[in-house]
């Protein structure tokens, strides 16, 4: 059942409390056999922990959409998902928390879901666009249709995409560094951390600025566009900027040359034969690194990028002594769909 449209009167509510809400995330070590047998230090940056409901890297991505639909006035905010979304289910609650009205246009046909009970419980209109209906999202006249029907409400990409997604999580890179003296560590060599639109990747890009290569670990197939949109934004970005300038140390050199970095970052195949596609294997070590580590991954994104790491890892693709930062970019609620 859909919950009541929401209404286009009243003042948006987002201008104040949400914009000045910073969160920080831990950053911890990374204690698994594979890595000490390789000599590999880890840290993983847990976005899973900042929030509840407004998990992960969600926040980051939208922080900076919210400060743009507030300084437009906006009466709501408008975007696009699926039935396990993590960036509905953050906005979402984000809405109900900070007092702004949500819009949710989704892919396929209506179906119970735990994100889409979450969705409507915090208030978001949910539109089942089908799956035709939702492909025509990048379509010219897509978003000018439904803006007539929700005037003055603010679209925000798919996933909190784009260049103000990117500039929210580059911010991420100042929350790491703040905390590598705790762990004893004076620098690093690089991130680590799963794709699924590219945009936090890209984030981490710009913030770098060419210091330490990123390196996304892509949890979608190649034809979901993630090179692309990491392209785009950087491109967005850099128009009317110079080039990036890398300085690195003598090992992140080492790093580069094995991995061939383009602008900063690399994109590794992770997908394990499609978006939300599982196997015995990545469940087995999902289950082992959870027991491991004491941390708990989901199998769609951050479980995907981990173990793309151990094979990388175990491939000898990283020198004895390198030093990575892993993100945990949350996701966990996802969990509940598929009995985790």
């Amino acid at each position: 059942m859909l919950n009541s449209r929401p209404s286009s009167s009243g003042p948006f509510l987002v201008s104040i409390a949400p914009i000045h809400w910073q969160p920080s995330a831990p950053l911890q070590r990374l204690d698994l056999p594979w890595l000490t047998q390789a000599g590999i230090e880890v840290a993983v940056l847990r976005l899973d922990l900042i929030d509840p409901l407004i998990s992960g890297n969600k926040w980051f991505k939208l922080a900076h959409h919210l400060a743009a639909a507030s300084e437009v006035n906006a009466k709501g905010v408008i975007s696009l998902g699926g039935a396990h979304s993590n960036h509905l289910h953050a906005l979402a609650a984000a809405g109900k928390r900070f007092g702004f009205a949500t819009v949710g246009l989704l892919r396929g046909h209506a179906v119970q879901t735990p994100t889409t009970v979450d969705l409507q419980a915090f208030g978001m209109h949910l539109h089942w666009l089908g799956y035709g209906g939702y492909r025509a999202r990048h379509e010219p006249d897509f978003w000018p249709s439904w803006l007539t029907q929700y005037p003055d409400f603010y679209p925000i990409p798919e996933g909190g995409g784009g260049l103000p997604g990117a500039l929210g999580c580059a911010g991420l890179l100042e929350m790491a560094h703040e905390q590598l003296s705790e762990l004893g560590w004076s620098d690093y060599h690089g991130w680590w951390l799963a794709a699924g639109t590219g945009t936090t990747l890209a984030g981490l890009v710009l913030a770098e600025d060419g210091a330490h290569p990123v390196y996304g670990a892509m949890a979608v197939p190649d034809d979901h566009g993630v090179e692309q949109n990491v392209a785009a934004i950087l491109a967005h970005r850099k128009a009317g900027r110079s080039e990036l300038v890398r300085e690195a140390s003598s090992l992140t050199h080492r790093l580069a040359n094995k991995f061939a970095p383009t602008d900063g970052y690399i994109l590794i195949s992770a997908s394990r034969g499609g978006f939300a596609k599982t196997d015995p294997h990545l469940l087995d070590f999902i289950a082992s690194s959870e027991s491991q580590s004491g941390i708990p991954l989901e199998p769609l994104y951050t479980g995907k990028a981990l173990l793309a790491l151990h094979d990388e890892v175990v491939a000898g693709r990283f020198p004895v002594g390198t030093r990575l930062i892993f993100i945990h970019t949350g996701g966990l609620q996802g969990r509940r769909a598929m009995g985790l």
